[in-house]
């Protein structure tokens, strides 16, 4: 179900136009969708108008008999879509003005967006159409910069399409207050600055501004409006900051560092040569071997990790190496507690067993695998199916081992399809450069390479560019990860590495 959310304020001549382009643009997308109107104390009409459409259209109206304001009413319609879904990670609710400015034929686009797995699409409206007034036309320009929130060039434009999951995160979030706390345009920022940290990926659409079609004087107030966006950036960057913080446990950076990529994968670059790794013959790292790392966002520190070689076990009759990953973050009321342990042949470095147990606020679940590399499938725990696997698989906790042990040339790239779920590979990375790198109490030589997933989302999205230092010795510590996000750069450090003394 699509919820088109229109709030409307002495919209007469137009709003009726307007939700019968939105039936036309459905009827023609074959979409299942409700218009949802709120009347914000409306005094020219618009009420009669709206309960006419209402005899023939999917149409619910809202009615204040007090005007509130156009952040009131946005978020109220959003809520109610909210309310009315069953299948939230399925259905999506956008935001439309009712004056013709933002056009509804860009609607079937937005959706499509979705539907190909956005979270989050704004539609920018960089260009304005018609005859603008000078002071309207800067200030356009000007307030989404004192607005700003990553990925978006125009946060003002108020012409957004969201999966009602991520509104479900993000009032979530906030608990019990309110989603919106400004007006006007700093509102239609503030709503993008609240959602956008919680969607796994954000489209822009470019799109025009259609004031030629307008009915009336615009009642935009340029001036006003830009003091008002100057006043709101602490908001904004508030709004960033708090909602990021609490969702940021789940987006560190080795949670799952994998899990997230999407299915499809782009051919390598032909101006970057792919160079073949030879597999090592051995696990090289010593059993005790322990190395724990603190996540900050900014000032902020939001969890710790741990990354250990905590024994020899036998799977099947091989004898493996057991590595557990374990991550534990959160501020706030958000928590997230998640354990990785692998299980991999002691000579051949390919994964037999992968566990993941995780608690993230308050729920738990649990994802089991078994890995059999000479018989080339792979089993999940409560499902009787086998998959087949790659010769050479790895999991997502012993990618992270088996990185440190090929070689890294400075400039070149290397191509990897050794995830143990096929459809998740490759995984590139390349060698970037060389730093000094002050982490631990000491300061280390690193190597600093890229990894990346082309076409994929999440740490190692390519638009992410992912960072990873890892010590130019044999032991090729990972000595640091950062990565970005919509609301800002995550960064892990080491804080402690140790290794078991022998006699």
């Amino acid at each position: 179900m699509i919820y088109v959310c229109v709030p409307v304020r002495d919209e007469a001549r137009t709003v009726g136009l307007v939700l019968w382009k939105v039936r036309q643009v459905f009827t023609a997308f074959q979409r299942e969708y409700q218009l949802l109107v709120c009347d914000d104390a409306s005094s020219d009409g618009t009420g009669e108008v709206l309960t006419t459409y209402a005899k023939v259209l999917p149409l619910t109206v809202l009615t204040h008999r007090e005007r509130r304001g156009y952040a009131a009413s946005v978020e109220e319609l959003l809520r109610l879509a909210l309310q009315r879904t069953d299948r939230p990670k399925r259905d999506c609710a956008i935001t439309l003005h009712a004056d013709f400015v933002h056009n509804p034929d860009a609607l079937d686009e937005m959706v499509k967006r979705l539907e190909s797995g956005a979270d989050l699409v704004v539609a920018e409206q960089l260009e304005l159409a018609g005859d603008v007034a000078w002071e309207l036309r800067w200030a356009r320009r000007w307030a989404p910069r004192l607005l700003r929130v990553a990925g978006v060039r125009d946060t003002v434009s108020g012409y957004l399409a969201l999966r009602l999951a991520l509104l479900r995160q993000a009032l979530r979030a906030e608990a019990t207050q309110p989603l919106l706390t400004t007006e006007g345009w700093p509102a239609r920022a503030e709503l993008v600055a609240r959602l956008a940290p919680h969607a796994r990926r954000l489209d822009t659409l470019p799109t025009r501004a259609r004031y030629d079609l307008q009915q009336r004087p615009s009642r935009v107030q340029p001036w006003k409006e830009f003091v008002a966006a100057w006043k709101a950036r602490p908001v904004i960057r508030a709004a960033r900051a708090v909602t990021a913080v609490t969702t940021v446990a789940a987006l560190l950076v080795l949670a799952a560092p994998l899990r997230s990529q999407s299915d499809s994968a782009r051919a390598a670059s032909a101006s970057l040569p792919v160079h073949a790794v030879t597999t090592p013959a051995a696990v090289p790292f010593p059993v005790g071997e322990r190395l724990r790392y603190g996540a900050r966002y900014g000032p902020f520190s939001v969890g710790k990790a741990t990354m250990e070689v905590a024994g020899l076990d036998t799977v099947d009759g091989v004898e493996t190496v057991h590595f557990i990953f374990r991550i534990e973050g959160g501020a706030l009321w958000y928590h997230l507690d998640q354990t990785m342990e692998s299980w991999v042949g002691r000579t051949d470095f390919r994964s037999r067993r992968f566990h993941q147990d995780t608690e993230e606020r308050g729920r738990i679940w649990h994802h089991y695998y078994d890995i059999f590399p000479d018989s080339g499938f792979y089993r999940e725990e409560g499902r009787d199916t086998t998959f087949a696997t790659v010769p050479d698989p790895l999991d997502d906790a012993a990618f992270l081992y088996w990185i440190r042990t090929v070689p890294l040339e400075q400039g070149k790239r290397y191509e990897y399809r050794r995830y143990f779920r096929p459809d998740r590979n490759p995984v590139i990375v390349q060698v970037v450069g060389h730093e000094r790198l002050s982490v631990a109490g000491k300061k280390w030589n690193a190597i600093v390479v890229r990894p990346m997933i082309p076409n994929g989302r999440g740490i190692f999205a390519e638009k992410a560019d992912a960072r990873m230092w890892l010590s130019d010795d044999a032991r090729r510590v990972m000595l640091a990860l950062q990565s970005n996000f919509s609301f800002g750069q995550i960064t892990l450090k080491l804080k402690e590495y140790s290794v078991p003394e022998h006699p």
